[in-house]
């Protein structure tokens, strides 16, 4: 029997193994196509080996963009199961790639939210170009280790990481916007706790409408549409906002050519735009649900699960709208300092704004695709499952935060990051569902018990003291001999309860809604990303400018 076990676990390991390696061989593929095809397209431009470093850099850079950050869109859905983890990659894969390139921008910032003054770098060429590609492999590198260790970090915070410590590197601690940085430290607040308590708000709202009435089936017919409605003028706004920004001003060019309309002139969508354009739709979508529900109450059950299957379709929907917003707003993570040196090195200059070449634009487009279909499982079950238990309502609630945060913050001028946003509204739902389960309770018991753990060591430690003091005494008594006898039962005692107090207290641990180890490790993750990204572009700007002086 356990030669079979042995051999069945053999078996898997070696499957496993072979789909490792046939990932790996898929990622450095896509990365030699790069290498190829950059020194095909600029043989004749100096400086053409860096351009080509640079895009593998940049490849590699949007490949665990595509790893990491992806997960946040789409792995509440998968925790839910509103959709399969097949199912959300695929969805995943084909909108995040149509974002980068219908709404990734002919221009993108090449430093990310400003966080260094270019002026700084002179005409020095050469080092703003081994500065953006320190940044860019630093970057990937830190978010390649994120991701190895299951914690989902924030793509911009890397590369933001990145620039500021290649350029403190090239340029001293004068370069940086001290500024900036202090916003993006206090994002690691304002974006956790505004998604947490928009989450969980959205949560307890369905909770008292719905799930706490005894007629949840009318209860839903009356709720559900103004939910699903709610979603979809936060989500088209969110949308219009962030993913279509980029291509506004050619929308606009091109209705103005119909017949019968003239509008005005906008670099980009302003809020009551948006918001209005997402009421229209949100009546639209209130109608919509509205019919279907009351064509099907007559099978809807008065369960909970039924509530959940309303908010099914809502969520899919809301997957591939963030999946394509995503995909427009941080592929200029992977292909900013890429368009950057790219500018560099054909133009000879140093610029804030660069243009970005189709192929720039494939690059970025093309990795975070494949690197959500090649590693993006491991962090979508992270955010889907590992902190906390979710279903449809949840997932709905977590989306919710995720659109309505970034709204709020972008009128307020308030600083974000939508990874921290996401992965705050899972915080929330999870200490609700705490909450409203009196889980304080659980946590009390496990206060008491490591307590009880405290006082059994003790008390351990007091017995086997004075039994080492009695065995080294050269002449015993009776009552000595009895007293050592005893002391031997005793430390056996203590060490069994000591035993079963561990085992209660791990037991305890489990049934909080929320996991303390997942929230440790990723707020963790949250504080060292900026610093650990930093010294590791500087160190790689180093290496790069010994090696060419």
């Amino acid at each position: 029997m356990e030669i079979k076990t042995l051999h069945k676990l053999e078996k898997q390991a070696y499957k496993k193994s072979h789909a490792e390696i046939a990932r790996i061989g898929f990622a450095l593929f896509f990365l030699a196509a790069i290498l190829a095809y950059s020194f095909a397209t600029s043989g004749g431009v100096p400086n053409n080996l860096f351009l080509a470093i640079a895009a593998v850099f940049g490849g590699y850079m949007a490949m665990n963009i595509g790893a990491n950050d992806v997960a946040n869109n789409v792995g509440p859905a998968v925790g839910s199961k509103a959709l399969t983890m097949g199912g959300a990659i695929m969805i995943a894969m084909i909108f995040e790639a149509a974002g980068a390139f219908i709404a990734g921008g002919e221009v993108v910032s090449t430093i990310k939210g400003g966080i260094i003054d270019i002026k700084q770098f002179g005409n020095d060429t050469d080092s703003f170009i081994w500065a953006m590609m320190a940044a860019l492999l630093a970057a990937a590198l830190w978010l390649n280790l994120a991701t190895v260790a299951g914690a989902p970090v924030s793509t911009t915070h890397s590369i933001v990481g990145g620039v500021m410590g290649a350029g403190m590197a090239a340029a001293g601690f004068g370069i940086v916007d001290w500024g900036t940085m202090g916003a993006i430290v206090s994002s690691w607040i304002i974006s956790p706790l505004m998604g947490g308590i928009i989450a969980a708000l959205f949560l307890l709202a369905i909770k008292k409408t719905i799930i706490f009435r005894e007629d949840k089936i009318k209860a839903s017919y009356r709720w559900v549409p103004i939910y699903v409605s709610v979603m979809a003028w936060a989500f088209v706004t969110y949308l219009i906002l962030k993913g279509l920004g980029q291509v506004w001003a050619q929308w606009i060019e091109l209705l103005n050519s119909l017949p019968l309309v003239s509008l005005e002139a906008q670099g980009k969508p302003a809020f009551l735009t948006a918001s209005l354009i997402g009421l229209i739709f949100g009546g639209f979508v209130f109608a919509l649900v509205k019919k279907t529900l009351k064509r099907n109450m007559s099978s809807m059950k008065n369960d909970r699960h039924s509530v959940n299957g309303q908010f099914t379709i809502p969520l899919i929907f809301a997957a591939a709208l963030l999946s394509f917003a995503h995909g427009a707003n941080d592929v200029a993570n992977a292909i900013g300092p890429l368009a950057a040196i790219n500018d560099a090195i054909m133009t000879g200059g140093i610029t804030d704004k660069a243009g970005i070449p189709i192929w720039v634009m494939a690059v970025g487009a093309f990795g975070i695709a494949i690197g959500l279909g090649l590693y993006g499982p491991r962090l979508i079950r992270t955010v889907g499952g590992e902190i906390t238990e979710l279903d449809q309502m949840r997932a709905y609630s977590i989306a919710m935060a995720a659109a309505l945060t970034v709204i709020i913050a972008s009128q307020l001028g308030l600083p974000v990051s939508t990874t921290h946003i996401a992965i705050g509204g899972v915080f929330g739902v999870g200490f609700l569902r705490e909450w409203l389960d009196e889980s304080n309770k659980i946590e009390r018991q496990i206060d008491r018990e490591k307590a009880e753990i405290k006082d059994d060591k003790k008390m351990l430690n007091a017995l086997r003291n004075e039994l080492k003091k009695l065995e080294k005494k050269p002449a015993k008594t009776v009552e000595e001999y009895q007293r050592i006898t005893e002391l031997f039962r005793l430390i056996d005692e203590e060490k069994a309860a000591l035993k079963k107090a561990k085992k209660l207290l791990k037991k305890d641990k489990k049934n909080l809604f929320v996991k303390r180890d997942m929230v440790k490790k990723i707020v963790t993750a949250w504080v060292v990303t900026v610093p650990a990204a930093a010294t590791l572009s500087a160190c790689i700007f180093f290496m790069i400018k010994g090696i060419m002086l």
